[in-house]
């Protein structure tokens, strides 16, 4: 018992002290106007458009994936310096980057960088807003609109051929729910069981000259 205890003591400690990474944008007039992604080392992603909202919806990205975003973080140095350009660019959008560690934190705020690092972890962020986006049109578009099923599973599809997709688990109760209920239109169900088939069992990426293609 002492053992067990030792251990879940452990692991909330290692927890809590294991780094952390927010990423927020404001862009008023756009739809939504505010979004968030919370991030933990075990590749477990919180989205939000709002602060405050109770009901995240919720990605699982791959270890790899997660280890190449905190490297990001790394290079910048945990955003201790300021990342904005100075060009004047247009505003798309008040950006934030947060990283927190037990009690140290670190953020930045920017509009636009040329920093290839910060655009790599930009990227990423985006990358998870657009996931959990097209989830949410899915799963609105599946209740109430069923005609409008199959144009949803199409821009799914299509953000996943341009590789903006991850989480991909989050998906697959939903597009399984669509591929049996026949009151979906026929095409939309086949897109559906396709793209879930592709979602559990992705291509493996194209080979690197010399080198072997990384599993995925």
């Amino acid at each position: 018992m002492k053992l067990l205890l030792l251990l879940c003591f452990s692991l909330i400690a290692f927890a809590q002290d294991a780094p952390r990474l927010f990423y927020s944008k404001k862009f008023p007039g756009s739809k939504p106007e505010y979004q968030e992604i919370r991030l933990d080392r075990t590749g477990k992603a919180e989205y939000r458009e709002g602060p405050d909202e109770d009901n995240p919806i919720v990605l699982k990205l791959k270890e790899m994936e997660t280890d190449e975003i905190f490297a990001f973080s790394d290079k910048l140095g945990h955003f201790d310096h300021e990342v904005e350009s100075g060009l004047k660019v247009a505003r798309m959008g008040d950006k934030l980057l947060r990283w927190q560690k037990g009690a140290e934190t670190h953020e930045v705020k920017f509009n636009y960088s040329a920093d290839t690092d910060v655009q790599g972890i930009y990227d990423w962020f985006e990358r998870m807003c657009e996931s959990a986006q097209l989830f949410i049109d899915l799963e609105r578009t599946a209740r109430y609109d069923k005609l409008g099923v199959n144009q949803a599973v199409l821009k799914l599809e299509a953000a996943w051929d341009r590789k903006r997709i991850v989480g991909v688990d989050v998906y697959l109760p939903l597009l399984d729910k669509i591929t049996k209920n026949e009151s979906y239109l026929n095409m939309a169900r086949e897109r559906a069981e396709r793209l879930a088939a592709t979602f559990r069992n992705p291509p493996p990426p194209p080979a690197k000259p010399g080198g072997e293609a990384k599993p995925q």
